[in-house]
């Protein structure tokens, strides 16, 4: 959902990854100072356990919810969490293991989260190597043609499964504000060209004409991007999950697990479940089973849509790609269009609360009211055009806007996929096939991958993580414009 800024950045500004980068450094001397406090804080202040509801526009696309779990059962592998990484993992575990016993549990309902709470952007590669390129060229080139090849593969899923997720293919814009971005965004397009990621330079007359504002200053192009909605990308995974022999259990709150050769998952209702491995497919809310806390931070997103817009008004804003965006502040906004002519706009100022706590409704009233200031600023003819749908995501964003896929635990049978900073809608199915293949001891193919059996740079618990982020997060604030 949020997602760093990416491409071309100016010295003076800092990308996502730089807040919690500098944070991890402003807590350092503070967290090396009162290592003992640092691990007594989970103690002090425990993870909270809730789940709020997913209130977004693409929840009315969001399949019913199963049944809960009705009794205590043994399976397999047991999959905590019902969003695309669940759900792809899922789906792919009972394609390499056919005949074991996968069981997926979900807190609320399938598509809950992030997954269903995002801005619809179908990205590739990853977000940290997104329209750059690192040290190693030729591996960022094979990662992004990994997410191209993924983008097809759920385009065949849909056929083969029914649903229809709505893939537009048309590619997707990052905008520069700024001209004195523009030389260096058309030398990062050369390079990325020459290393085999196609990547275009547009000037400030044809991003404007693709867009319908004058407001950039240039764009960066990637021709193999898109957009989709995310709650029909969720019916489809679980479409496909349940066709493949996956029993899916919702409204199934997992409070704990006992971890051992054969882990026993506790629920709210309980009922137990015994598994010799698990998967921990919870994004943000995995903190609330104590797990991969010091990896990622959960950060609140805001998103909002128009109801849909007749023609004319939509052919009056000049939108005429209707490619997505997002543009290069820090705190990136991200805007896209429905087919049937919704607008929506996301990200701005994102909200970190302490101990993994939600915004009350007022705060996200603040936040959806900027948004609509923001899109009026670039769609002045919406001014009298009110939001039909707001809603609030929680994330998790890693220090180094990386993903990490790999496994936990003495016995190392406690599998998780955290990280993927924006970059979701396309990176978490990629990495449910990484962790079916993991399971099923296929791990030779994925040695090459960078993100395989990490874990981000280590994020310090609260009171030293609320702390770091905030004083970040309004220095950012003072210098972003």
């Amino acid at each position: 959902m949020a997602r760093r800024r990416t491409g071309p950045r100016e010295p003076s500004r800092l990308s996502r990854r730089d807040v919690l980068t500098r944070g991890a450094l402003a807590t350092a001397g503070v967290a090396t100072g009162g290592v003992a406090l640092n691990e007594l804080a989970p103690t002090v202040f425990p993870p909270r356990q809730s789940v709020d509801p997913n209130r977004s526009y693409w929840s009315l696309s969001l399949p019913a919810a199963n049944p809960p779990l009705p009794a205590a059962i043994e399976a397999d592998v047991v999959i905590i969490g019902g969003g695309l990484t669940g759900l792809s993992t899922a789906y792919y575990l009972r394609e390499r293991l056919p005949g074991r016993r996968i069981v997926l549990l979900e807190a609320l309902r399938c598509g809950n989260g992030a997954s269903a709470r995002n801005g619809a952007m179908l990205l590739t590669s990853t977000a940290d190597r997104y329209l750059a390129l690192s040290a190693d060229p030729e591996l960022d080139r094979r990662i992004h043609a990994l997410t191209v090849t993924n983008i097809g593969d759920l385009q065949r899923l849909a056929v083969t499964v029914g649903i229809d997720p709505e893939i537009d293919t048309g590619g997707a814009l990052h905008v520069l504000r700024h001209p004195d971005a523009a030389a260096d965004a058309r030398a990062g397009a050369a390079r990325l060209g020459a290393a085999g990621i196609p990547v275009e330079y547009w000037d400030r007359e044809r991003t404007a004409e693709a867009l319908g504002t004058t407001a950039y200053a240039a764009a960066l192009f990637n021709p193999a991007a898109g957009q989709l909605h995310p709650g029909k990308l969720v019916a489809l995974w679980k479409r496909a999950a349940e066709m493949a022999g996956v029993e899916i259990y919702e409204n199934t709150h997992v409070t704990h697990i006992d971890e051992g050769a054969t882990h026993v998952v506790h629920t709210a209702a309980g009922h137990r479940v015994r598994a010799p491995r698990i998967v921990l497919a919870t994004n943000a809310y995995g903190v609330q089973l104590g797990y991969l806390a010091r990896a990622a931070a959960g950060v609140w997103d805001y998103v909002a849509m128009t109801p849909p817009l007749a023609a004319d008004v939509v052919d009056a804003l000049g939108w005429r790609s209707r490619a997505p965006f997002d543009d290069d502040r820090t705190e990136t906004y991200y805007l896209g269009v429905t087919r049937d002519n919704r607008l929506h706009i996301g990200g701005g100022p994102v909200d970190y609360l302490f101990n993994g706590a939600a915004p009350d409704l007022a705060a996200q009233l603040r936040r959806h009211t900027a948004l609509q200031r923001a899109l009026t600023a670039l769609y002045p003819p919406l001014e009298t055009v009110g939001f039909e749908h707001c809603w609030a995501g929680n994330v998790d964003m890693s220090f180094d806007a990386s993903p990490a896929i790999g496994r936990l635990g003495a016995k190392r049978n406690l599998y998780y996929a955290i990280g993927f900073s924006g970059h979701g809608v396309n990176l978490t199915s990629i990495a449910g096939r990484i962790l079916a293949d993991l399971i099923a001891g296929r791990d030779e193919e994925w040695r090459w991958f960078p993100y395989l059996d990490r874990l981000p740079p280590y994020l310090p618990n609260e009171p030293w993580r609320w702390l770091a982020v905030h004083a970040d997060l309004v220095a950012i604030r003072a210098t972003d414009r």
